[in-house]
């Protein structure tokens, strides 16, 4: 009989001939704008990744998930093109948003929120960061000025979010708010007349629904059976889709980089120059054999880290470390695809441009590498202090 691992080996198979095969051909489509691709895209991919069976393809039918290391395998396959996250359904945020919703949530919430997402007939959004002149939550989430009061048989909302991705055109949110006992998370039917996108900010990336947008939440009513867990369980409960969301940006960016590597690849191996192949010059072949090793890397520190959450633990500090270094890493590799492609590179085109483009802003999404230092140097001067008393 396969191995649980086995069968994900097969799953990831399929996703990658469909990624190869179908969606690739799409990124060509006038439909992938600036702030993502537009709604109809998403649905028509959507609907050949569920003719394929690629649909979801890290939750099983009967509702589970599958382990960490299994779904690195996965991922991987569908960020193979930037397309293939939105096709396939893995992508940020709804990746996280299924898997707290699926460890998290109500029956009745499961039903009206969690299946929608699980099915691809919803997107969602994560209302967490706030604009930064007005002091409000980044990488500091005990700086949440969106508060949250009881009223009648719910709860009253007001604030504003900045940074959330997918907002325009999700039929989910997850809210965070303070109330007296602390944060707390709310689940909400979008679109809401009193959530208003005031817009859709003009960022590096582009390959995520509905951008990232600037929110207003003006007196919004939520009733009292729509709160994620208890009133003041707000971090704790974003502490669950903090490390899988986090290591799952690296599972799928890692696709990517793969992708440019094998077109700087083929550049370089096709393309003469001074009587000979690009990669029999030192200069263009080290930089794609140094690709190739840190891209393996990459694939190491993901497996380790997925192993850690397997293991039952919180994944924090291994999460942090492997969200430093394969973003560092991916940005390093995509740099030198550019660099060995030449003016063909630079082309928005290629995937190589698309790559370095994301991953430099995947050195501040989910927390700037510096941040991530920052609480591993007090983690490791703890410890530390602790060895030496």
């Amino acid at each position: 009989m396969p191995t649980a691992h086995e069968d994900a080996r097969r799953v990831a198979d399929r996703v990658e001939r469909f990624v190869r095969d179908i969606v690739i051909p799409y990124e060509d489509d006038p439909r992938r704008g600036p702030h993502g691709p537009e709604e109809s895209l998403v649905d028509e991919l959507r609907d050949l990744a569920r003719e394929a069976g690629v649909m979801t393809p890290h939750i099983r039918q009967d509702g589970s998930h599958l382990t960490q290391r299994e779904t690195a395998l996965v991922l991987e396959k569908t960020g193979l093109s930037p397309l293939g996250p939105a096709a396939c359904n893995t992508a940020a945020p709804d990746e996280g948003n299924m898997l707290l919703l699926g460890r998290a949530a109500s029956p009745e919430q499961k039903a009206r929120f969690l299946d929608p997402l699980v099915s691809g007939h919803a997107r969602s959004a994560f209302f967490m960061t706030e604009p930064a002149e007005l002091g409000g939550a980044g990488s500091d989430p005990s700086m949440l000025q969106c508060r949250a009061e009881p009223s009648g048989n719910g709860w009253r909302i007001n604030g504003e979010k900045t940074f959330i991705t997918g907002a325009d055109g999700a039929k989910v949110g997850l809210v965070m708010a303070k109330a007296e006992a602390g944060a707390c998370l709310f689940l909400v039917d979008l679109p809401d007349p009193a959530i208003r996108i005031d817009g859709v900010l003009d960022t590096m990336d582009g390959t995520m629904p509905g951008g990232h947008c600037r929110i207003t939440i003006d007196d919004l009513f939520v009733p009292a059976d729509r709160i994620l867990g208890e009133p003041g369980d707000g971090f704790r409960l974003a502490q669950i889709r903090l490390a899988p969301a986090r290591l799952s940006h690296c599972m799928r960016w890692l696709g990517l980089g793969v992708r440019a590597q094998e077109q700087a690849l083929d550049y370089a191996c096709r393309r003469q120059a001074f009587g000979r192949a690009l990669i029999d010059h030192e200069g263009v072949g080290f930089m794609l054999a140094e690709n190739q090793i840190e891209l393996q890397q990459c694939r190491l520190m993901i497996d380790w880290c997925a192993a850690d959450l397997d293991a039952g633990n919180n994944g924090n500090v291994p999460s942090s470390m492997t969200k430093v270094a394969v973003s560092e890493a991916l940005f390093r590799v995509a740099d030198r695809c550019v660099q060995a492609m030449g003016g063909q590179g630079v082309c928005d085109t290629n995937i190589p441009a698309q790559l370095f483009r994301e991953t430099r802003c995947f050195r501040v999404y989910d927390g700037p590498t510096e941040v991530h230092k920052w609480s591993l140097a007090k983690k490791l001067k703890k410890g530390w202090t602790e060895a030496n008393a």
